[in-house]
């Protein structure tokens, strides 16, 4: 069924990039602002990544994962901060910490009714993988104690929750997890719309290379017909993201291909725009560098050839302090859409948790 499908996206998704360049790329000047959230001192943590945002009851919620020094190291727990500008942040609180035999990273935020849900990876080896759950809040203040997210037959979920699973209608929110043993990116869902039981994994092919699958770290957005458009990074170093469609709500998903869409090997953000334009947030160098942040935008949910350059090498801090896999760069984009802006919040460094602010632009 999907053959087809397959031939025509990669022949409609192909961006008009030659020798690694984007063409019609632009850089903003007025309708953007970066502003810091977190930045350490002295004796501060100088790791931190995977930021992620929301609003809930006036306020705007930052999580991020944070470590004294080190990527995904024993003492890695995840913090929050709040505001109610989105631009004077609270001081860092721990809401998951490390114990003596895991440690935790952010899982993302799904707000229902009255009720705020942060999900939080736990692990216990990086390699092996981990396992999701979830607290609670009703004032942003006093939270639950952790309760594991469940699979639709009533089991503990045997993986991690990508950062950010998307309501895609009045009942449902699709979203990925990455499945034990190690990390094997699956397309999930649920019609719990709080995200914390009742998941299903959607029916997919894909290619596992030993303890990962090809494709991680997925995001999505919709086709103005409904099409859920799924990519990912691509594992086997093209520097182009893979692709996934499916066309009855995800429950089943076509083979992964590789578009043209160029890649730094790493996360990236893609969602929907209250107008229904559909937007990609990554890093578009066509390498491991990822000193550029970008975001692209199509009216189709197939033509992103113009993308437009937020930041980039010469907007950077100089980092403090050297740790493992501290990428030098804007790393790991998530994306969150309130009235007229987008937010992106990402680490600089891996040392710095920064948000860039947008204005929506017109369609032009």
């Amino acid at each position: 069924m999907y053959k087809h499908t397959i031939i025509a996206a990669q022949t409609i998704l192909c961006l008009t990039i030659l020798s690694g360049s984007i063409c019609h790329a632009r850089t903003l000047t007025r309708n953007h602002e970066t502003i810091v959230v977190y930045a350490p001192g002295p004796d501060d943590d100088h790791y931190v990544n995977n930021a992620v945002l929301t609003r809930f009851k006036g306020r705007y919620w930052c999580m991020w994962q944070s470590s004294a020094k080190d990527e995904d190291s024993p003492d890695t727990h995840v913090c929050i901060s709040s505001s109610r500008n989105g631009k004077k942040w609270s001081r860092p609180k721990t809401i998951a910490h490390c114990t003596d035999s895991t440690f935790a990273t952010p899982g993302g935020w799904i707000v229902h009714n009255d009720t705020l849900t942060a999900f939080i990876n736990v692990f216990k080896d990086i390699k092996a993988g981990g396992r999701a759950f979830y607290i609670t809040t009703g004032n942003g203040r006093k939270w639950s104690s952790q309760k594991p997210v469940l699979m639709a037959d009533g089991t503990t979920m045997n993986g991690i929750l990508e950062q950010d699973p998307h309501r895609i209608d009045e009942s449902r929110i699709v979203g990925a997890a990455h499945f034990r043993p190690g990390l094997k990116a699956r397309p999930i869902y649920t019609d719990d719309l709080s995200g914390h039981g009742g998941w299903k994994i959607g029916r997919i092919r894909m290619e596992d290379k030993g303890t990962q699958s090809r494709g991680l770290e997925p995001s999505l957005y919709l086709k103005p017909d409904g099409t859920i458009v799924m990519l990912f990074r691509d594992q086997a170093s093209s520097f182009r993201k893979l692709s996934s469609e499916s066309r009855d709500r995800g429950r089943t998903w076509s083979e992964l291909y590789l578009t043209d869409l160029i890649d730094s090997r790493s996360k990236q953000s893609a969602g929907n725009l209250p107008d229904g334009r559909a937007y990609i947030v990554s890093n578009p160098t066509g390498s491991k560098d990822r000193t550029r942040l970008g975001i692209a935008f199509s009216t189709d949910g197939t033509d992103f050839s113009d993308y437009i350059i937020l930041r980039d090498r010469d907007d950077l801090s100089v980092q403090q302090k050297k740790g493992k896999y501290k990428t030098i760069g804007y790393s790991y984009p998530k994306t969150f859409v309130h009235k007229e802006y987008i937010y992106i919040s990402y680490s600089e460094n891996k040392e710095k948790i920064v948000i860039t602010r947008m204005r929506i632009p017109e369609i032009d």
